[in-house]
């Protein structure tokens, strides 16, 4: 099944591929600077969280001497948390947004979801490109630790992506899913370690952490980039492991609900 999947994909790359294009122009379509917005928007974020929070605020970690150590943590947490809240947001809705398309053109409909991803891993690449940069720059590249985020990632990914396909296939069937999934992803983030240490939390807080996937992964990439050492892999476990449930469960849900879809959009 998976073979005939990818398969399928790959003979409609060209489709996929001008989607991504398409998306990414509109995003800047009538700006004067156009794409030059994609470097501009994190390069003043990253600039406004060094400033205000080192400089202003003086926030500081436990253990952490460096006067930009808090400002890397929550660069950190912030850009990998808009990874996957992209991702699972915009996935819940693909099929809804795309409904036109679907009734009128005969594709497979992965397409979709897979074109969703791609565009926000391209995002993601073009801001966490000038992090890296200000790494380099402000010496606070952890060094050869850094190439461990791409398992961090990939893990997040799926379960992101997991997560995005069975929420949209159920979407299209009950509308109020995505209206519920965006109210529950407000207190998601907070109940995320992202702008504030684990360390911080009262001790009955602390046991509820496992039940959050995301908090094993925001934590890996904080422990990378701030603390410079290789992360706790078996943090990741509870995001790999639902990212697979999800991922089979998602699709499951598709094949079995994808004529049932178009006559519902």
């Amino acid at each position: 099944m998976l073979t005939v999947v990818c398969k399928s994909l790959w003979a409609y790359r060209g489709f996929i591929l001008s989607n991504i294009k398409r998306e990414f122009q509109m995003k800047y379509r009538s700006s004067l600077l156009g794409a030059a917005w994609s470097v501009l928007n994190p390069l003043a974020m990253i600039i406004v969280y060094t400033v205000v929070f080192s400089q202003v605020m003086h926030a500081r970690l436990p253990n952490i001497d460096h006067s930009m150590g808090y400002s890397v943590f929550l660069c950190a947490g912030i850009l990998t948390w808009g990874l996957f809240s992209e991702i699972a947001s915009r996935a819940q809705n693909v099929f809804i947004g795309n409904a036109n398309l679907l009734k009128k053109i005969n594709f497979p409909r992965l397409c979709l979801p897979v074109t969703v991803v791609c565009n926000a891993l391209l995002n993601f690449l073009i801001i966490f490109s000038i992090f890296t940069v200000f790494l380099i720059v402000t010496g606070l590249f952890p060094g050869f630790v850094y190439f461990a985020l791409i398992p961090v990632l990939l893990v997040m990914v799926s379960f992101a992506i997991g997560l995005g396909i069975t929420l949209g296939v159920l979407n299209v069937f009950f509308r109020d899913i995505g209206h519920l999934f965006e109210v529950i992803l407000q207190f998601w983030f907070w109940f995320t370690p992202i702008v504030y240490p684990p360390s911080i939390l009262p001790e009955w807080v602390k046991p509820y952490m496992v039940f959050n996937p995301l908090a094993g992964v925001i934590k890996a990439c904080q422990t990378i980039l701030v603390d410079g050492v290789w992360p706790d892999w078996y943090g990741l476990l509870p995001a790999l492991s639902l990212g697979i449930l999800l991922c089979g469960l998602g699709f499951t849900l598709f094949r079995k609900h994808a004529s049932e879809m178009v006559d519902e959009l």
